[in-house]
């Protein structure tokens, strides 16, 4: 070979890398015609607005080329709502906006949101999230043949009912309420001397209308959506556990994207769950959330006041007292010792730290 060959081989190395780093690229990838996304709310829904929100951001910061499109109400699961985790691990559904509730007979540290009057405030909640409580719960996940991409909400859970303000522990005795179907759950209540009871919501309805179920618990962004007031004349907002949310997907299909496809849908991710945290705190924390949604997202609120809301549909919204709070967590206790050791010593320690040691 001649001397001048010899110079132009550093020109052709750098070529070959850079047609090697393109062909790993977005640009070259081939993507799928549509990647199946879970999630059990209808698009109306804060949970659903937040699922629209990551498709949309997903194809914009794609370039057009990833198509994520969300099945609302359960479509890919059939009603099998605890079965997405079960669906997302093994390839059958690409990714999933879902309910740590849901996820949890999988991923049993998802219940350490579950345990009774434990975190109580946005604040608590944000903490663990970030910290070593978040991180675990990832961690489980890859363990399982997931990817965590980030958090959103379905907000704290309340609960209503027909027959009475529900102000002290006492207040819970024999009534009968719709809960999720989630072991802790039926321990909670059952500890509170209610009677819990797991059935669909239109099958909840039918019984309220009836007069046979007196009550259910859930997040503000379902009462609302389901218009409560038309079964429910009472309201306590006692915080008494949160339902996070977590964007995931198959961990195999992610592993085996290009690295600017993972931090497009990453970041699609991360702005998605915060447009949908907000709409999930909106009028419950002062300002901070109506201001993120007109300020980030260039969107106002139709329901801007909810506990107003409820109240002028004929509502009695109660809200508990610390020595109301502190009752509850006495009288709850047993359920938090036995599930902080169902859910582990060394993830409780941790979400404990998170939020400063309480």
């Amino acid at each position: 070979m001649k001397k001048t060959d010899w110079r132009i081989l550093p020109v052709v190395v750098t070529v070959l890398c850079l047609g090697l780093l393109f062909a790993r690229s977005g640009d070259a990838f081939e993507f799928k015609k549509e990647y199946k996304m879970q999630l059990n709310v209808g698009p109306t829904f804060y949970w659903g607005m937040g699922a629209t929100k990551f498709a949309e951001l997903v194809k914009e910061k794609t370039g057009g080329k990833m198509n994520v499109k969300p099945y609302y109400s359960s479509q890919l699961l059939k009603g099998a709502q605890l079965k997405s985790a079960q669906l997302v691990a093994n390839g059958v559904i690409d990714c999933a906006l879902e309910s740590t509730i849901n996820i949890s007979p999988v991923i049993p540290e998802c219940n350490v949101f579950s345990l009774p009057f434990f975190i109580n405030t946005f604040d608590n909640l944000d903490k663990m999230k970030a910290g070593q409580t978040g991180k675990a719960v990832f961690d489980a996940m890859a363990r399982k043949g997931l990817v965590g991409l980030d958090w959103a909400e379905n907000g704290f859970r309340q609960v209503t009912n027909n027959k009475r303000v529900i102000q002290r522990p006492e207040d819970m005795k024999g009534l009968k309420l719709r809960v999720v179907g989630s072991p802790i759950f039926i321990d909670i209540y059952r500890q509170l001397g209610a009677d819990p009871v797991n059935m669909n919501w239109g099958d909840a309805v039918t019984a309220f209308q009836q007069g046979v179920v007196d009550g259910q618990e859930n997040p503000v962004g379902v009462l609302v959506p389901v218009q409560i007031w038309q079964y429910n004349k009472y309201a306590t907002f006692w915080n008494y556990l949160v339902d996070p949310l977590i964007f995931y997907w198959n961990q195999k299909e992610w592993n085996a994207f290009p690295a600017d496809v993972k931090k497009a849908v990453k970041e699609a991710a991360a702005e998605a769950g915060r447009f949908e945290i907000a709409l999930c705190r909106a009028g419950l924390d002062g300002e901070k959330s109506i201001k993120i949604l007109k300020s980030e997202f260039n969107y106002t609120m139709e329901v801007p006041e909810p506990v107003k809301f409820m109240e002028n549909k004929g509502m009695t919204v109660t809200f508990l007292s610390n020595t109301d709070v502190a009752a509850f967590e006495a009288a709850t206790k047993p359920v938090l010792d036995k599930w902080a050791k169902e859910i582990g010593e060394d993830l409780f320690v941790k979400a404990r730290a998170d939020m400063g040691g309480k």
